[in-house]
């Protein structure tokens, strides 16, 4: 059975042993950075808006990124792969000490993208000499006026009559474009139409024809707005033409946009040793806060959801490295990471922050920054609503449509994620297939709460048999949304039991936790029940999929003593 600080992430025992020894060693001290640096520095860099110049340098000096972003196809060295555990492992620390951090690394990722997907091997070779020099990546696609439409681009290209371009237009919300040593840009050619005319090219922000018009967000992060004025496109700059431009895009942001949850769940981490240890040693009416029941209840919650949100995305990293032409579900997973876990952390939040109150804004907090970073994740990537529409595409297969899968294996192999750049066209996403997800609730259907929550999943798939959205409704996105929240829930609950069967989580924690999700699949119907256009029919089956959690007092006792052994368990220095 594991205790409670083995299941999160404490950097005074963190041994990541599970990994290659330069792997292990680079985490590691990844970590011994950051503790050196200490809690005061850390948040007076916060709070000051310091650009991350020092972490930089540490970076550069250690080949840090150079050796976790260069794929094997393009490496130099032994180390260097792309390998989505480590990958998220560095996600999950960098969270853990500050989501800015983390911003420079993420928007790296996010501008490597359409390099490592081009045949053009001169920007494969000078993206992976810049890493070697330390230097970071921007990803050059939101713009102003259109966001990240990519279907209505105004950075136009002309054509030079040398075989180049000439580029002009303004990219706005571009992380690293005060700094980047090359930038991933979109645009469109003047005289071509239609998607034939996409582009994507390497640009360098250091070069004259590129304006940096400013940070467009009060913090560390350099969110850029900058605006090309005639900059020369050579040929070599070309990284995708046409259609395939359209698709690195695309691919990128399923690659990139992935982090979104470790990162979360690094804040989530760092926030809950603070607020366990607060509400531990703080005395009201005579007794620790710690002794009220709602407190005990609001504390145990944001425990296992945060330890639900480690188990699914540590069982997606594994469908990402084992994805192939043949096997896309990587393709939902990616939406429920982006969504469904970045939410969970904000829930998270909410339920320490109600009970540690005033504390939560106290300048010489972790608290106090995590507060505020956590809601970003979820807005990053398309907002929430974009990504549930997305997940939607795959509810019938998902539920009712399975076929045969190999079964995928944990992945913590010093591997290379070489079909990341190989995912292909950007399309096709309903004739996606899975496995059956009824096979991981099968093997936990003992446990009490596990088998009421598969009752509601299965109730699902009688909806969406039954009494689905018809065409008009499904023009009604409202209505659309609260049944992509009940479908993502089973979905979480399937990986999370995947990865319990393979961890060998206890079935207590795991009882505790889908009590949880049982209440959440009730909030959500009875939130269905309640839509404007919902059918009668659509009414009463809401009614009737709502269900109680299966109450153990002992069990949540136990597992709140869990809880309550995070307290002293890890304090950042100062």
């Amino acid at each position: 059975m594991a205790d409670s600080a083995s299941l999160l992430f404490n950097p005074r025992t963190y041994d990541p042993e599970h990994f290659d020894p330069e792997t292990r060693r680079l985490l590691r001290a990844t970590v011994d950075w950051f503790e050196a640096r200490g809690k005061r520095r850390l948040i007076e860099d916060y709070r000051s808006r310091a650009w991350l110049g020092d972490f930089l340098d540490f970076a550069a000096r250690e080949g840090l990124f150079a050796t976790f972003l260069t794929p094997a196809s393009a490496a130099g060295k032994d180390d260097q792969r792309w390998d989505t555990a480590r990958i998220a492992a560095l996600n999950e620390i960098f969270g853990f000490y500050g989501l800015d951090y983390w911003y420079a690394w993420q928007v790296t990722i996010l501008g490597l993208g359409p390099v490592w997907q081009s045949d053009n091997a001169e920007a494969r070779a000078r993206a992976a000499e810049l890493l070697a020099q330390g230097e970071v990546f921007a990803f050059g696609l939101s713009e102003k006026t259109h966001g990240a439409d990519i279907y209505s681009t105004d950075m136009l290209l002309t054509p030079d009559g040398d075989g180049g371009f000439l580029a002009s237009g303004s990219k706005y919300y571009i992380g690293n474009g005060n700094a980047a040593g090359l930038v991933s840009v979109f645009g469109r050619r003047t005289d071509v139409e239609g998607p034939d005319g996409y582009v994507f090219f390497a640009a360098d922000s250091r070069h004259e024809a590129y304006r940096l018009v400013k940070n467009v967000v009060d913090s560390s992060k350099y969110v850029s707005e900058f605006r090309l004025a005639d900059y020369p496109v050579a040929p070599a700059d070309i990284l995708h033409t046409g259609r395939a431009a359209f698709d690195a895009a695309l691919n990128t942001v399923n690659v990139g946009k992935f982090n979104l949850c470790t990162a979360s769940i690094g804040i989530c981490e760092h926030a809950m040793y603070e607020a366990v240890t607060h509400a531990s040693n703080r005395i009201l009416y005579g007794r620790p806060v710690t002794a009220f029941p709602h407190v005990r209840r609001e504390l145990t919650d944001a425990y296992v959801r945060l330890v639900g949100m480690k188990l699914f995305s540590d069982r997606a990293v594994d469908y990402f490295r084992s994805a192939g032409p043949d096997d896309r579900r990587y393709l939902l997973f990616n939406p429920m990471t982006k969504m469904k876990v970045t939410t969970e952390g904000e829930k998270v939040i909410d339920l320490m922050w109600d009970v540690i109150a005033a504390k939560g804004f106290e300048k010489d907090n972790y608290f106090a920054q995590a507060a505020v970073e956590i809601r970003g994740l979820p807005k990053l990537e398309g907002t929430v609503h974009v990504n549930l529409a997305l997940i939607l595409k795959f509810m019938r297969n998902h539920l009712l449509n399975p076929v045969d899968h190999p079964a995928v294996p944990t992945r913590l192999d010093a591997a290379d994620d070489a079909f990341l750049f190989q995912q292909g066209p950007a399309r096709g996403l309903g004739s996606v297939r899975f496995h059956d997800w009824r096979t991981a609730f099968d093997a936990y259907a003992d446990v009490p709460n596990v088998a009421r929550f598969r009752e509601q999943a299965d109730a699902l798939c009688t909806f969406v048999e039954t009494a689905a959205p018809d065409e008009e409704q499904s023009r009604d996105l409202d209505l659309l949304l609260a049944v992509g929240q009940l479908f993502a829930l089973v979905v979480h609950g399937q990986l999370i039991l995947e990865q319990a069967r393979l961890t060998g989580l206890d079935e207590e924690l795991l009882d505790e936790l889908f009590a949880v999700l049982v209440r959440d699949f009730s909030a959500h119907a009875v939130e269905l029940h309640g839509k404007d256009s919902a059918t009668e029919d659509q009414q009463s089956w809401a009614l009737g999929a709502v269900r109680r959690p299966v109450v153990d007092a002992d069990r949540s006792t136990r597992i709140w003593g869990r809880v309550e052994a995070l307290s002293e368990a890890y304090e950042m220095g100062q």
